[in-house]
């Protein structure tokens, strides 16, 4: 048992790698002021904004969109920022033509226009022209309902350890998926209602201050996920 302590001691950065705002992500209940408080009292050291981005958009000037799009994240970080809660840009995109998610890691507020321009094009277009070494492309939940698997190519990884509580994200066969195509694994609550914060968290030896930052822990592999205190070993240390 002091063994695992000093496990959890060493990996204490704890971050939200799934998270979404209201009036952004019309699904969502939670406003930024409840996300920056909420985190803040799980004394998480950072949480990542991934607002929906679909063809609903697309609608309207790009750039005026883009900004309207982060708004929640502009106003989540200044209430993080004030608490000492990291508070870090990343985007769940929806291609027009299916029902897949995915996420995106490595990305700075001028990017949001330019993913704009991608959503009617399609998962393989966007990361052929997308792609970078600074950035991660992952499908999120692809073993929920109605989702269907990304080419592999298309991809750098996917998000296995899914833990919002209405849906059956199928996390073990996701996990051996993940496992059998050497793919890079990420986790989170997928947030969106009151109570159901911090359900799922990944643990870090670094605690991360920008969405580049995510993007190198997940590369290093070195992180544990923290299930409402069950961890996990993503890569079967």
């Amino acid at each position: 048992m002091e063994r695992f302590k000093n496990i959890i001691k060493e990996y204490g950065a704890k971050t939200e790698l799934h998270a979404h705002t209201s009036p952004v992500s019309k699904c969502s209940c939670i406003t930024p002021q409840d996300m920056a408080r909420v985190y803040g009292e799980l004394g998480c050291d950072a949480v990542v904004i991934t607002n929906h981005l679909n063809m609903n958009w697309t609608e309207g000037d790009p750039s005026q969109r883009a900004e309207e799009y982060l708004n929640d994240y502009y106003e989540t970080k200044k209430l993080g920022d004030a608490s000492g809660l990291s508070v870090i840009l990343g985007a769940e995109l929806c291609f027009d033509g299916s029902r897949n998610d995915y996420l995106v890691y490595g990305i700075e507020p001028s990017d949001i226009e330019k993913m704009i321009y991608y959503l009617d094009k399609g998962i393989e277009a966007f990361y052929r022209d997308f792609k970078s070494g600074k950035n991660l492309i992952l499908q999120a939940h692809p073993f929920r309902k109605n989702m269907t698997l990304a080419p592999l190519d298309a991809i750098d990884g996917i998000e296995t350890f899914n833990c919002h509580p209405a849906h059956n994200s199928k996390i073990g066969e996701a996990a051996r998926y993940a496992r059998n195509n050497g793919l890079l694994v990420s986790g989170g609550t997928d947030y969106h209602d009151s109570g159901d914060e911090g359900i799922c968290l990944m643990r870090s030896r670094m605690a991360p201050r920008d969405s580049f930052d995510i993007v190198e822990i997940l590369k290093s592999r070195d992180y544990l996920f923290d299930l409402s205190g069950s961890i996990v070993f993503p890569y079967g240390y």
